[in-house]
């Protein structure tokens, strides 16, 4: 791999984006513009009744106008579409890695991430922007005296990597997605733990070399992502306690 891209998209980040939800996020990466919210419930799924325990569970969808030709929803196909079943799985695995559940009481919170321009990377933008609006709406009940400490784990964030005929590629767009050779969606830990890592050898196998090479790629744009995170998120009254 003789060139590699390691810069991130540019992001934009607007915080409190919509009024109504617990917390809201948009989030921009490159092209793909992605709507976070997150939203409490007073109640929990039916198997955690009782548990004293809370739960995070996530929803995903790219809205008609998101692509170049219009994505039909999937009300008007009454099933939801393989690819968002597994994506909003994703999300809500993630998410839930991030959250001490035994501190959020007996409460839902609903991630919902809708893909409004699509250009690569949405997953990875929606774990990232779903978590903060996560966080916000976890503020909110704190702010509110409805939990006494802080149920944040750890911060989370998620990029896109892959390689193609010219080198490693940090972030890809729908083009760089569409020609790589090898293609990763990874999701980390501030502590640069993974949670998940998503990789398919979309015309080749690969190396363990090269994969020590796109991980470590992978790495720098998670941290640096995170710290994206840190700075927008820094004034909520749970991180001051």
């Amino acid at each position: 791999m003789s060139l590699e891209k390691k810069q991130l998209r540019n992001i934009k980040i607007e915080m409190n984006y919509l009024d109504n939800p617990d917390g809201s996020v948009l989030i921009q990466m490159g092209k793909t513009k992605v709507i976070c919210t997150a939203m409490i419930e007073d109640r929990v799924p039916f198997f955690l009744n009782n548990q004293g325990r809370g739960w995070i569970t996530a929803e995903y969808s790219m809205l008609p106008g998101s692509t170049d030709r219009r994505k039909a929803r999937d009300i008007t196909r009454g099933k939801i579409d393989g690819r968002s079943q597994e994506i909003q799985r994703l999300i809500g695995r993630s998410l839930r890695t991030a959250v001490d559940m035994s501190k959020l009481g007996e409460r839902t919170i609903w991630v919902d991430c809708d893909v409004i321009q699509a250009d690569g990377g949405t997953r990875t933008a929606a774990i990232t922007g779903g978590f903060m609006a996560m966080v916000i709406a976890i503020n909110k009940l704190f702010e509110e005296n409805k939990i006494k400490t802080n149920p944040i784990l750890n911060f989370i964030a998620a990029v896109s990597v892959g390689i193609s005929e010219d080198g490693a590629i940090l972030d890809m767009c729908y083009e760089e997605d569409h020609k790589a050779i090898v293609d990763m969606n990874l999701v980390m830990t501030e502590e640069k733990q993974f949670i998940e890592i998503q990789g398919t050898g979309e015309e080749r196998s690969f190396t363990r070399e090269e994969l020590d090479k796109i991980l470590d790629l992978a790495e720098i744009g998670i941290e640096e992502l995170i710290q994206i995170q840190k700075s927008e998120l820094k004034d909520l009254k749970i991180f001051k306690q």
